[in-house]
């Protein structure tokens, strides 16, 4: 299946300039801030972090295959690694069954959390030798 993709420009390195096609549109939920969670897991099943998209960051992910999100705090789009190297190739995005949260399958380079660690759940285990009773 070949999906296409609206861009205001021909070769368009700017994720404001795509367009998710209609019919995955009409599939995704997104909350009142015109955003859905996604779940950002290596190969290996290793969850590596939660960040959150629009629908045009989501749309240049699937069109670029480039992990690509919307920053809440900085009201910017960023991708995964053009300034840190750390660069995520996706391999699959998936839906849940409510349509409310981005299952994304990616091959990661490098860190996936911006403290350098490999995922953003590395340290703070609430259960755990830590937490016993």
């Amino acid at each position: 299946m070949s999906v296409q993709y609206s861009t205001g420009a021909t070769s368009s390195d700017n994720p404001a300039d795509f367009e998710l096609p209609a019919d995955i549109a009409a599939q995704v939920r997104f909350n009142d801030q015109g955003l859905v969670p996604a779940v950002v897991q290596a190969t290996s099943g290793e969850v590596l972090m939660l960040a959150w998209q629009d629908a045009h960051a989501l749309a240049y992910t699937l069109a670029t295959r480039q992990g690509t999100y919307y920053s809440r705090s900085r009201a910017e789009y960023w991708i995964k690694g053009l300034t840190s190297g750390h660069v995520q190739h996706v391999v699959d995005v998936a839906l849940d069954c409510d349509g409310d949260t981005v299952l994304m399958t990616v091959e990661q380079t490098g860190a996936a959390c911006h403290t350098g660690s490999r995922t953003c759940f590395d340290e703070r285990s609430l259960i755990g030798a830590d937490h016993a009773d």
